[in-house]
């Protein structure tokens, strides 16, 4: 009797071993732990010192049905002149107003601490995508930023560029590895740099000649008109 239940339960430990084996979540979770683990990334300047993703909310105004003028407004007190042109058109139905124009006001609130810092690491945040909906925020809700958003409009950010002005660009980044070309239509180039890397706190220049029709650079996080 203790031989048959002895192995009885061997045969079942053996038994929920191999389910154990055969499962598929453990099949699963075995491909998850051969799976190479993706390299971490690559440092980007955040010129605010805050996360990568800013909380500043989407840059066009919705396509969906939105609040008309007349009924925006807050639950308490009222909008000011300025905010109302702001959320005119912004305001998705069933939305507080409040808090679109919050997204707007916070939108102000990083450029303007930003731009306290420096001027060229606002642009760049900008440019870069890491602060959106900044066209519209600064426009109506902080105009004293206006010369931010300028420096940002003419600018453009890194990689490939078609039908670049030409004239002379500084990079918004410190950084010694930034690279740029500029192409003619026929492929040939024109300039390039930087010739010798910057020192620790400069900044690459790149001087765009008349004719060029393709600029290109790395590492250089973006750039604005020199």
């Amino acid at each position: 009797m203790y031989r048959r239940s002895a192995a009885a339960a061997a045969l079942l430990a053996a038994a929920l071993t191999l389910t154990a084996c055969g499962s598929p979540d453990a099949g699963k979770a075995d491909a998850e732990a051969a799976k190479p683990k993706p390299p971490a990334a690559s440092p980007v300047p955040d010129p605010a010192d805050a996360p990568a993703a800013p909380s500043a909310g989407p840059s066009a105004k919705p396509t969906g049905p939105v609040l008309p003028d007349a009924k925006l407004t807050p639950k308490t007190g009222s909008f000011k002149a300025n905010e109302k042109q702001y959320l005119s058109g912004r305001v998705p139905e069933k939305t507080d107003p409040a808090a679109v124009l919050q997204t707007g006001q916070e939108t102000c609130q990083r450029v303007e601490r930003t731009a306290k810092r420096d001027k060229d690491a606002a642009a760049a945040a900008i440019i870069s995508g890491e602060v959106t909906g900044a066209k519209d925020a600064i426009t109506h809700l902080c105009p004293e930023q206006k010369p931010v958003l300028a420096a940002a409009e003419k600018g453009f950010g890194d990689g490939p560029r078609t039908s670049p002005a030409p004239g002379t660009y500084r990079a918004l980044t410190q950084s010694t590895t930034c690279t740029w070309e500029a192409k003619a239509q026929d492929g040939s180039v024109l300039a390039s740099g930087p010739e010798t890397p910057p020192n620790p706190g400069d900044r690459t220049t790149a001087t765009i000649p008349s004719g060029a029709t393709q600029f290109t650079s790395t590492g250089c996080y973006a750039w604005i008109p020199a």
